[in-house]
């Protein structure tokens, strides 16, 4: 049989092994395959690490005690199997105090660790910015989105907004990607964004973010972090609202702060400032009507005309 000494040095070369594997890594699989990440290894945002790094330790945890639960498995069925003329039943235990007592604290250490965990990392992430460098109200509704870019006035008199539409589909099914509603973020600012619904639940979902906020009526929702990395990325509503639902898709573009005020400079010189719910309320158009610009109803009751784009 071995000795301690030869098994202790056994270890050695499949430690370091282990090391130059996972010094080969890219920072994806580093992070579990999660979005969010390049070669480079920029998270898309302030707060994307924190999220990596709860799924990538509870599956090393979770593993762990997999292979160790999995490696007793075969060990007890190999060890206490049936021998060459054996015959009834082998000893019957009613108790096993130590064996009773480990598997009762060790998943209760595991529950309260990674509780303990979750909830520090989710306090920080729940943090709000208080005085935001940009502040934005994201509007989901059936099934699109707008965004208004609030200013400096209470009232909103100075903020700038966008309406958008659902995805339109092709006879293919495809859909023109630039024509969908579009975030536009500056990077390295702190940004608050405050999530509301227009007529049922949808959820706020920004794919690389490895985010989502449910927004509902009545109730609204905000999320503040910083955008890191320039860039396009995907968003979508993560809760079933409607027929149409996997339509409700937009863009967010995460950009320099000289192109962002180009762009809420583009909003001013299209004439869509001022409180978005002063203009619109709720849209009225279904897939496949194809249009930017659809009848709609004002919060005043009165029926007007505004453009989506």
């Amino acid at each position: 049989m071995p000795s301690k000494r030869r098994l202790r040095w056994a270890f050695v070369p499949v430690g370091i092994a282990a090391a130059l594997v996972l010094a080969g890594c890219t920072p994806t699989e580093l992070n579990g395959y999660l979005p969010g990440f390049v070669e480079e290894g920029t998270p898309a945002t302030n707060r994307t690490e924190l999220v990596s790094g709860l799924w990538v330790n509870s599956w090393i945890v979770l593993l762990a005690v997999g292979v160790v639960t999995w490696g007793l498995m075969g060990w007890a069925a190999i060890a206490y199997r049936r021998r060459k003329g054996q015959t009834g039943l082998p000893v019957q235990l009613r108790y096993n105090m130590p064996i009773e007592i480990f598997y009762t604290i060790v998943p209760l250490i595991l529950v309260v660790g990674f509780f303990a965990f979750t909830a520090r990392d989710q306090a920080i992430i729940e943090t709000q910015y208080e005085d935001p460098d940009v502040s934005i109200t994201a509007i989901g509704k059936q099934w699109a989105w707008d965004f208004q870019y609030n200013g400096e006035d209470e009232d909103n008199a100075d903020a700038v907004w966008s309406m958008g539409v659902q995805a339109q589909p092709d006879a293919q099914g495809d859909y023109d990607q630039a024509a969908l509603p579009t975030l536009y973020l500056p990077v390295d600012q702190t940004v608050k964004i405050d999530l509301e619904a227009r007529d049922v639940i949808h959820s706020f979902w920004i794919i690389d973010f490895l985010y989502k906020k449910d927004m509902y009526i009545g109730k609204d929702n905000e999320w503040s972090f910083t955008p890191t990395r320039e860039g396009t990325y995907a968003g979508k509503c993560a809760e079933l609202c409607g027929e149409y639902h996997s339509a409700m898709l937009f863009n967010v573009e995460v950009v320099s702060e000289a192109e962002y005020e180009q762009y809420l400079d583009s909003l001013r010189d299209r004439g869509q400032t001022g409180d978005i719910t002063d203009a619109y309320d709720r849209l009225q158009n279904l897939p496949g009507t194809g249009g930017a610009s659809e009848t709609e109803t004002s919060s005043s009751g009165e029926t007007s005309t505004e453009d989506q784009g």
